[in-house]
This record gives structure tokens, sequence and C-alpha cells, in this order.
């Protein structure tokens, strides 16, 4: 974490967790071949619908974090649910746990529209059981 993402109460601002979230997703995504190229070149793209935190404990400057990511649902190749853990490993706490629904757009148009195959394919082999 850098100085910048720490707020007036000495600890990470909220805001910025949320951005941890994006990174961590997009990480996944492109560790399953699903990166922003694909995305365009599909003319396909997974939007946030929806987020769910919850803040369960504060992290601090100088803190190692170690964030996950999951699937755990997808809805008949239209959404998709993410659940994301942050730990601080020093102690084994969970500072936070979040859902996040995601909706299949058609980039050209901004329009819902089916997940291609190759989402299918890809996001499905990384598919958890809640």
């Amino acid at each position: 974490m850098l100085p910048a993402h720490i707020d007036g109460l000495g600890h990470v601002n909220n805001v910025v967790y949320v951005g941890w979230l994006e990174d961590c997703a997009w990480r996944h995504s492109q560790s399953l071949g699903l990166g922003l190229d694909e995305y365009r070149r599909l003319d396909r793209a997974m939007a946030v619908l929806r987020h769910e935190i919850d803040y369960l404990a504060s992290a601090r400057l100088g803190e190692r974090l170690q964030m996950g990511t999951w699937i755990v649902d997808a809805y008949r190749g239209l959404k998709m649910t993410r659940r994301f853990q942050l730990l601080r490993p020093a102690d084994g706490v969970t500072l936070l746990s979040a859902q996040t629904t995601f909706a299949c757009i058609e980039l050209s148009s901004g329009r819902p529209r089916r997940m291609p195959e190759a989402f299918v394919e890809r996001y499905g082999k990384a598919l958890i059981d809640a």
C-alpha cells in the first residue's frame, strides 16, 4: 500500500479497497486468458453490477496484505459472482470479505449480452462451489 491510501483516521480508506478488488479480479481474469485484448476481440466484458463489502478490520501503512478471489456462480451466461477475502498474514485476520456481481455486456453497444463461449469455458473452469 502507499501513503496516499491512508486516510485521516490513519488506516486505508474504504474507497481504496474497491480499487484493490478490481485489480485482483483483473489479475485473476488475465490468468484465465481473459485480459482486455481478449475482451475487445470478443466485443464482450464483465461489468460490475453490485459490490457487497464487509469491512471487518483496519489496514494500516506498512502492513503486508494478501487478497484472494474466486468465482462462485455463473447465471446462465449472463451474470457472474466473484468473492474476495483480504487477509493480514502476520496475524491471520480477515480485514475484508466481499462479493461482486458482474453482468456480461457487449462493448460496442454497452448492452447486456450472453457470455461468449470463451468466457463460459474459462470462467467456468475457475468456478468453485460456494
